[in-house]
């Protein structure tokens, strides 16, 4: 397997305070790899980073380019896409406009952006059942489906997926991470980042547990899942 995203010692501030301090990990491509951790541990902070919306410190090579070389637009050309945490809709406009508005970059090919449409429209069919329906109308669920849809119009390679579970009822949650899973088929890598750890872990190949803006564990999502120390902390559990 080929890595496809390597960040080493990456640090992130605010002023004078670290959110992510030196932060490394590596994903490889046609893997779900997942960052887990506590509110505040610096979980967002990271992947907005990734994505050139905030400053860093350290080295981040994507299909071995340094990503510092690249701005926010160009990192999305490249194949880098995020769901941000709130999802971010445009809640005044209807489902397919939200959809189309994810393919800016290829709105030049008329045909390619109908394509993307109608296998959105396949993967997710309650968004076509919807898609002459305002945003602002969509269930908890359904908006996460759009948040996702449009992501997937821009053709992603990489998804940088924040927090898909947040405010959703739990079966909302497990189709969710379903969905999550069968992203795979496209040939989308995935950084997910994630309070429901057990969701996480068991969706990913490989976890990162993020404390306080450091990398405190890491490992195969399956191992981790059976660590006391994480079954303590995150899980539920208690340590044998």
């Amino acid at each position: 397997m080929t890595i496809l995203l390597s960040v080493t010692d990456l640090h992130v501030s605010y002023g004078k305070v670290e959110a992510v301090s030196g932060v490394s990990l590596d994903m490889q491509s046609g893997h779900i790899v997942t960052v887990i951790g506590p509110n505040g541990a610096g979980k967002t902070t990271l992947l907005a980073a990734l994505m050139g919306l905030l400053p860093s410190k350290g080295e981040s090579c994507y299909e071995g380019q340094d990503l510092r070389l690249l701005s926010t637009e160009e990192r999305v050309r490249r194949g880098i896409c995020l769901v941000p945490e709130r999802r971010e809709l445009f809640t005044e406009m209807t489902v397919a406009d939200n959809l189309v508005l994810g393919a800016y970059t290829r709105w030049g090919d008329r045909e390619a952006v109908q394509r993307g449409l109608q296998e959105v429209y396949g993967r997710f069919p309650r968004l076509s059942e919807r898609r002459s329906q305002l945003a602002g109308t969509l269930s908890g669920g359904e908006r996460q489906m759009l948040a996702l849809g449009r992501a997937l119009m821009a053709k992603p390679r990489l998804l940088l997926l924040d927090e898909p579970s947040l405010g959703l009822a739990p079966l909302i949650v497990r189709e969710i991470f379903r969905i999550v899973m069968g992203l795979r088929e496209l040939g989308v890598s995935i950084l997910l980042v994630e309070q429901n750890a057990r969701a996480a872990l068991e969706t990913a190949d490989y976890g990162y547990v993020l404390e306080t803006g450091c990398i405190v564990h890491a490992g195969p999502a399956v191992s981790l899942i059976h660590d006391p120390r994480v079954v303590a902390s995150y899980l539920g559990g208690k340590v044998n």
